[in-house]
């Protein structure tokens, strides 16, 4: 009976040692890592770096796309409530940027301050929205070329290797996955279609008529009668798919916001990332927003909604208003910016194999890149763009979630300097906390925001549920919505009451809890407008993620074999001391 008391003693060791090694964090200042980048960057370059890798196909094609199919002209409130919620989780960066100038950007800060397990989810979400942003702006590039040869590339491959499955393209797309380290940005083409839409537009096509749609409709379905299509073009007007729609609209959008982050990831290439970083990162989001608010609003004024095409919306819609020059000239205006730096930084800490760490003589992480490059190219050449985008959205918006939440624990850390004891859990502790943070309130603060995490999905679930239900003012969903939203209020407060760590930084999140609680309930709620198709290839991907992490991660982490080393010069030291003890 002994004996087996204590072979389970000894397996509720191992397995509580396993646990404490996923949470294991990372330190700022690591022995023995030191950076090989050159540290040459400046904010202006920083700007560049990130309109340059976050315009791309949310300009080009995703407008038509979400326009056509999901939010109609009030898509530019879709770019308006994605970039509200870019803004939110780009000033949690610039804080991070600002603390941590490091290469890695969500996964190095979740891995400094919530542990190895959760960094590796971050950087895996990272990924997955770099490589899919690749496979989605070329997929946007050969939509805009195959139309101006009249689509022979899609009509040949549609007859000779077609693919009809749910999330995946009409046909192998063969010359995108040869696009995707040849795309380049022409910000003067932006400003062309701006113009453009605004001198040609018709603010009538933002009005237009339930009439005109029922017509419109019947003449679509009359076309794809022998396809037994069902067509929906909504209702017409501003809100034709109606508030849903946009929302909708707004999750897919949010994918038009990343590549912002990718500024976080140069923190060991910047002069002076304090101040760079942070800079670099809002004035890009506000670049990046005008371009997609004026581009959008100029294409829904240029054509009716429900007219546009999905693969190539803005030369058809210059087609369409007599200008057909012009669809050649924006036909040259694509993007693309492959993000390999978080990859090496996961492959410099173990995480990740070996080789893909590996630094070229110019300092480029080539296998990183060639890796990236080549998942990229055989994503694009099987997924639409529709998949593609979402799947993008929904891994992106969960590191941003993550970072959102690492702000709040971190500013709610008790300060190094402080002499640890212990305090027990106490109601009035909540309400009533001491003046400087201590290992208690930081606690109290990681425990209630794991409850307001749990508020926040389950207010996503009902709001989006019980709409139809608010609408009608139906007592129960507007009480369960109250009682949701008093819940989270009343925990925002008490974290608000526990003192703040004292520890500065060249930028600091504003209205702390308030902006980072908005950022993860605006992120989340977006997550949940999302299908079940996206969730499907999202579970797909992380469960190849963390089979990974956990037959590769885990034993070859460098962090793992730093901790045990100082494990065994303490020891050495211990023994060493107690010998000279005996001696004496």
């Amino acid at each position: 009976m002994s004996t087996s008391a204590a072979d389970f003693r000894i397996s509720s060791d191992k397995v509580l040692r396993f646990i404490r090694s996923l949470t294991r964090k990372k330190p700022l200042e690591p022995e023995g890592e030191e950076s090989n980048f050159c540290r040459c960057l400046t904010t202006l370059d920083l700007v560049g770096l990130g309109v340059g890798s976050t315009l791309g196909a949310g300009v080009y094609v995703l407008s038509g796309e979400v326009a056509r199919d999901v939010a109609g002209p009030s898509i530019i409130i879709s770019f308006l409530i994605a970039a509200v919620a870019s803004v939110f989780a780009g000033l949690c960066y610039a804080e991070f940027g600002a603390r941590v100038p490091k290469t890695g950007s969500a996964y190095l800060y979740s891995y400094v301050t919530v542990g190895e397990v959760w960094a590796f989810v971050a950087g895996w979400n990272l990924l997955l929205s770099y490589v899919i942003g690749t496979s989605s702006v070329a997929k946007a590039w050969t939509g805009t070329f195959d139309d101006l040869i009249d689509n022979v590339i899609a009509k040949t491959l549609e007859k000779q290797t077609p693919m009809d499955s749910p999330g995946l393209a009409p046909y192998p797309d063969f010359f995108a996955a040869c696009l995707i380290m040849l795309l380049a940005v022409n910000v003067a083409v932006l400003v062309f279609i701006v113009i453009s839409g605004f001198i040609e537009g018709d603010i009538q096509n933002w009005r237009i008529s339930k009439e005109t749609i029922l017509n419109a409709t019947r003449e679509m379905e009359n076309l794809t009668l022998a396809q037994n299509e069902t067509v929906d073009l909504g209702v017409g007007g501003f809100f034709p798919f109606g508030f849903d729609g946009t929302l909708a609209g707004a999750a897919t959008c949010f994918y038009a916001f990343v590549g912002f982050d990718c500024i976080a990831t140069t923190g060991e290439e910047v002069k002076n990332p304090q101040k760079a970083i942070p800079l670099g990162i809002v004035v890009s989001l506000l670049v990046c927003f005008l371009a997609y608010f004026g581009v959008s609003a100029a294409l829904t004024l240029l054509m009716p909604y429900y007219l546009l095409d999905t693969h190539s919306p803005l030369p058809v819609a210059f087609e369409y208003i007599g200008w057909e020059p012009a669809k050649y000239a924006v036909a040259v205006g694509s993007l693309c910016a492959l993000s390999t730096r978080v990859l090496f930084a996961m492959a410099r800490d173990g995480l990740l194999f070996k080789p893909l760490r590996y630094l070229s003589s110019r300092q480029n992480p080539v296998f990183a890149t060639l890796s990236s490059g080549a998942v990229a190219a055989f994503m694009v050449l099987l997924f639409d763009l529709k998949a593609l985008v979402d799947l993008s959205s929904i891994g992106t918006i969960f590191a941003y979630t993550l970072v959102a939440v690492c702000v709040l624990i971190l500013r709610y850390k008790e300060d190094s300097g402080f002499v640890h004891r212990a305090e027990e859990f106490t109601v009035m502790g909540l309400l009533r906390p001491p003046l400087r943070p201590t290992h208690r309130t930081s606690k109290n603060v990681n425990m209630v925001t794991i409850i307001i995490l749990f508020l926040v999905i389950i207010l996503s679930l009902v709001l989006s549920e019980t709409v139809h239900s608010l609408r009608k003012r139906e007592l129960w969903s507007a009480l369960l919505v109250f009682f949701l939203v008093l819940t989270l209020v009343l925990a925002v407060v008490i974290i608000w009451r526990q003192p703040q760590s004292t520890a500065k930084a060249a930028f600091m999140v504003p209205c702390l809890p308030v902006v980072p609680v908005l950022s993860v309930f605006m992120n989340i709620y977006l997550m949940v407008q999302l299908g079940g198709e996206t969730w499907i290839s999202y579970a797909v991907w992380m469960a190849v993620g963390l089979i990974i992490y956990f037959g590769y991660g885990v034993r070859h982490s460098v962090q793992k074999q730093r901790l045990r080393e100082s494990r065994a010069q303490l020891n050495i030291t211990n023994v060493n001391r107690n010998v000279v003890d005996s001696a004496a």
